[in-house]
């Protein structure tokens, strides 16, 4: 159906009946809001997490929390544009955007610390290290005579050499 003013695709249907006579008005969104028959389009979405935020930390006596930054500094990337285009500017937006980024992150990748790999040698390496550590203390713990605490560290020990094998 179009438009009964400029011939666009009508989305606004209105059916009038008076005194059992029935009138239909067909109008694009554009004529419907010129003539007044719908209302403006509603601004722009209200935070409601972060309102509520700002409410709970009022009522409690706690200061308000800070308003999020508007730009970064550094790459002047917006809220907005993150949003639009899905990635970050600099190294900065990370700490700058962290309100918006944790929850994000936390639904997309069930955690907000990275925890990926790393390289074979760089692991077996570090292994190597912490089970060094280990031994110093367990010879600190046995020369102390503090007998638990030497079998923690030898059984941590064992942990870490089963897993240098396995892994």
């Amino acid at each position: 159906m179009r438009c009964m003013f400029c011939e666009n695709p009508a989305t606004v249907h209105l059916t009038e009946q008076v005194n059992g006579t029935k009138r239909e008005v067909h109008l694009c969104e554009r004529c419907a809001r010129e003539r007044k028959l719908l209302p403006h389009p509603p601004g722009p979405p209200i935070n409601l997490k972060a309102l509520l935020n700002l409410l709970t930390l009022t009522f409690r006596g706690q200061p308000a929390a800070a308003a999020p930054p508007t730009r970064c500094p550094s790459c002047g990337l917006t809220p907005a544009a993150f949003k639009a285009e899905g990635r970050l500017g600099c190294g900065a937006d990370y700490e700058l955007f962290r309100e918006a980024l944790e929850p994000l992150l936390e639904r997309v990748h069930r955690a907000t610390r990275h925890a990926g790999k790393c390289p074979a040698r760089v692991r077996a390496a570090t292994r190597a290290a912490r089970i060094e550590a280990l031994r110093e203390q367990m010879r600190v713990a046995i020369a102390e005579e503090n007998y638990e605490a030497a079998a923690a560290a030898r059984d941590a020990i064992r942990a870490l050499e089963a897993e240098g094998i396995t892994g």
